[in-house]
């Protein structure tokens, strides 16, 4: 046991040396130390000119804020009552092509959301069946684009919640002389957790969405110019600090 007793404690030397040595012929070169620095001292920065915009009150930042809770709040309630209902239904009754619609609300869920804005944006553009409304790059258009994108998710959320309560739970309330709407209203309230994570998952996903704020809404300061948007401008004009700012208030 003398004879090897002395293998790890020869290793372990061998470790310290190896990495002493490497910080070592680090500090031989400033220029690597001073990138280093610079990238943190940058990135310190910038989070310190982001929260002083936050606490000194930057309009900019708390309008783009607002407008962003007034659209994905709109677009949340609207979606919420559509695929409320929907969900509900899907999962309650049963009908030839059902199979099919939840095939398609499966694949909205995974459908590129550039492509949900311009597929809107085509619909709201002058030349589009809906040009007459003057929708387009308005905040009422990022409402409809935002609610093309949500209403999947509240729709499968409840359908899953609803699906997984024993089905005659809705004959037994029907048969004790509940309105069809009663009914609905008891099983709503027996998966209520699961419809308020539906409502969680699709405020969350709408309020951070890019490319649907950009497109229907043009990104115009103080009229649809949300904090993703806003992120999204300030970043690639190398605002760090006012991104980081922004991003606080998201």
């Amino acid at each position: 046991m003398g004879k090897y007793s002395f293998i790890p404690t020869l290793e372990i030397d061998k470790i310290s040396l190896n990495f002493n040595s490497k910080i070592k012929s680090f500090h031989k070169f400033p220029c690597i130390k001073s990138a280093v620095s610079d990238q943190v001292d940058f990135l310190f920065e910038g989070f310190l000119e982001g929260l002083n915009m936050v606490f000194q009150g930057n309009p900019a930042v708390y309008n783009a804020a607002w407008i962003t809770l007034r659209v994905s709040f709109g677009a949340t309630l609207i979606a919420s009552l559509i695929g409320l209902p929907l969900g509900y239904f899907l999962a309650s009754t049963s009908f030839p092509g059902k199979g099919f619609c939840t095939i398609v609300l499966q694949t909205l869920l995974g459908f590129p959301t550039v492509v949900i804005g311009l597929l809107v944006y085509g619909f709201l553009s002058r030349r589009g069946p809906f040009g007459f409304a003057d929708l387009l790059f308005t905040p009422s258009g990022i409402v409809i684009g935002l609610v093309v994108l949500a209403f999947p998710i509240v729709t499968m959320f409840t359908m899953t919640a609803v699906s997984g309560i024993d089905p005659r739970a809705r004959e037994m309330a029907l048969t004790l002389g509940a309105s069809p709407r009663r009914a609905a209203w008891t099983l709503f309230l027996e998966v209520r957790f699961g419809l308020v994570s539906a409502l969680l998952a699709s405020f969350g996903r709408v309020a951070s969405e890019v490319g649907i704020a950009i497109m229907l809404g043009g990104n115009i300061e103080g009229y649809t110019r949300t904090l993703t948007t806003a992120i999204a401008l300030e970043s690639m004009k190398g605002e760090f600090g006012f991104g980081i700012a922004l991003g606080m208030g998201l």
